[in-house]
């Protein structure tokens, strides 16, 4: 698979500085970095981890992806004159001027980003993307970056989830776009939905964008926008065997259409002209690429015999139909008498191109009524899915955070009421421990300076969500998951492209063990703290306890 174009990665880019320009955030980030500017502490060094605390969908995992439009972003981040006049407006009035000179300057050249691979099969509570450098500048980073990555990952998760449901061979076409939250949201879904797992996308934008294929036909409207076969013109078209002179169609397609009767035993008289008149009308527009939607009416009394007699029409005269789309009813049921309608008609009239039209479903699929469809018997080759995968109607937020864990090189950590809002302290690394069968069964938090796990030797850790109990394992494997993507104002690591991402996800499913991959019940997996970081963590613990008491103590 090629890398993206410099054209291609071009249009990116711009599309992300247009969407995603540094006033994109919250005010307060700016009111924090005006506060840390005063008091001298704007360049400190610090760092922010960024993570999700519960896999969405109810599942066993989720997918990360927005890194590729993060790195985009990182690289353009700068505040023009404007972005500057606009904060001065905005910010108390006892502001200090020097502070906006400040703004107007600041870059993302000391940042470092350390991320898991976009595509990469993630877990709730390991920290997706390490973000270090001056501490005013990665604050105001925060906001902008959930943005990116929250709705991106989760979307590409339930797309994977989708995919999971339908089975591998099974097309499926994203056309989610007028249900989407907005352009953004759709053009989003559009490009993170492919990369879960999704084959074509309806959105014209995405695929200039993002080299996905486009796929789309005709809605019910253009149906029945017609009533009379007058309505058709041109009513000639030309046969594909190099002979001149146009044929008319419409006669032609008429006697079809009585011989297509007469060997279904259907009744004349409920086929609707109008939506033959379509018919035709698009097959002499798109003779190679006739799909249309036949159940504007009904399916065996009127669509079925109409798309049958022009695309026999069109064999004839050597072109190729492509097949149908169904809308609504029962998908299965139908599909099985349209696809029995398609053999009748190759093996009665000897035209082989029958066996190989597809046909299209369409009708507020979910997740749960696309695993349905492989428990019924159906004739689908395509599955359309617009607004249960765009708007993740299970789940609206895969809730990431962006929390300090180091400042000036000593640990920070958030000690809540709460314990699932606490947060782990210290600068880490994360290591994916895989089983004989090469299949991940831990991620492993350590500190930075710790030596990495080694496969083949035991080692004792701490499992999140325990009862603070270590347990021993041996990894036969071990990968180290984070990686260096972003340092001194460049972008580190090849951009890939939609494709290359899409092929990352596959295999990284693939390698995860069903029982993680389960859309109902499935096993948990286990995260968990070395004996250092668990030392760190409780230690903290313990010394917050200690400082809540001191000022009472003095």
């Amino acid at each position: 698979m090629a890398a993206p174009s410099r054209t291609t990665c071009g249009l990116m880019e711009r599309s992300v500085r247009e969407r995603v320009p540094p006033l994109l955030t919250d005010l307060y980030q700016f009111t924090m970095a005006y506060a840390y500017w005063r008091a001298g502490r704007h360049q400190e060094p610090a760092v922010f981890e960024l993570f999700f605390r519960d896999n969405p969908f109810g599942g066993g995992f989720s997918l990360f992806a927005g890194l590729h439009d993060c790195l985009l972003f990182l690289r353009s981040f700068r505040f023009s004159d404007e972005d500057v006049e606009f904060l001065r407006s905005v910010l108390p009035p006892a502001t200090d001027p020097a502070f906006f000179q400040f703004l107007r300057d600041l870059d993302c050249s000391g940042v470092t980003l350390r991320s898991v691979p976009e595509g990469t099969v993630v877990f709730a509570r390991v920290p997706l993307m390490e973000v270090a450098g001056p501490l005013a500048v990665v604050q105001l980073l925060e906001t902008s970056l959930l943005c990116l990555v929250n709705y991106a990952s989760l979307v590409c998760s339930n797309a994977a989830r989708f995919r999971l449901a339908a089975g591998p061979r099974r097309k499926l076409l994203e056309m989610g776009l007028r249900r989407a939250q907005g352009p953004d949201g759709g053009l989003t879904a559009s490009r993170y939905t492919h990369i879960g797992g999704f084959d074509l996308t309806s959105n014209v934008q995405a695929g200039f964008l993002f080299g996905i294929p486009v796929a789309g036909t005709m809605a019910h409207s253009y149906v029945t926008s017609f009533t009379s076969l007058e309505e058709v013109w041109p009513q000639t078209l030309v046969a594909v065997n190099g002979d001149p002179e146009p044929v008319d169609v419409i006669s032609l397609t008429k006697g079809w259409l009585s011989r297509v009767c007469e060997l279904l035993g259907a009744e004349p008289g409920k086929i609707r002209e109008g939506e033959l008149a379509a018919f035709l009308s698009y097959a002499i527009a798109y003779p190679q690429n006739f799909l249309p939607v036949i159940d504007s009416y009904s399916v065996g009394c009127s669509g079925l015999l109409n798309f049958c007699a022009v695309a026999l029409a069109l064999c004839e005269l050597g072109h190729r139909p492509v097949g149908v789309r169904l809308d609504s009813g029962d998908l299965c049921r139908q599909s099985v008498d349209v696809r029995r309608v398609f053999r009748l008609c190759s093996e009665h009239f000897s035209i082989p191109a029958f066996d190989s039209l597809i046909i299209v479903g369409t009708n507020n699929i979910s997740e749960q009524s696309m695993a349905e469809l492989n428990k019924k018997e159906n004739e689908i080759n395509v599955v359309g899915v617009g607004t249960h995968l765009v708007t993740c109607t299970k789940q609206p937020s895969l809730g990431c955070v962006y929390k300090l864990v180091e400042v000036r090189g000593r640990p920070r950590m958030k000690i809540s009421e709460d314990p699932e809002k606490s947060t782990v302290p210290g600068r880490k690394a994360v290591y994916r421990l895989m089983d004989a069968d090469d299949h991940p069964f831990l991620d492993l938090l350590c500190l930075a300076v710790e030596t990495p796990p080694e496969a083949g030797l035991p080692l004792s850790c701490y499992p999140l969500g325990c009862d603070n109990s270590a347990v021993s394992i041996t990894p036969a494997q071990v990968t180290c998951l984070r990686q260096e993507v972003f340092t001194k104002g460049q972008v580190t690591q090849p951009l890939c492209s939609a494709a290359e991402t899409r092929a990352k996800v596959q295999s990284s499913l693939q390698a995860l063990h069903p029982r993680h991959k389960r859309l109902q019940e499935p096993d948990s997996y286990t995260v968990a703290l070395s004996e250092k970081l668990h030392n760190l963590v409780t230690e903290l613990q313990r010394g917050s306890s200690n400082d809540s008491n001191f000022l009472l103590a003095n």
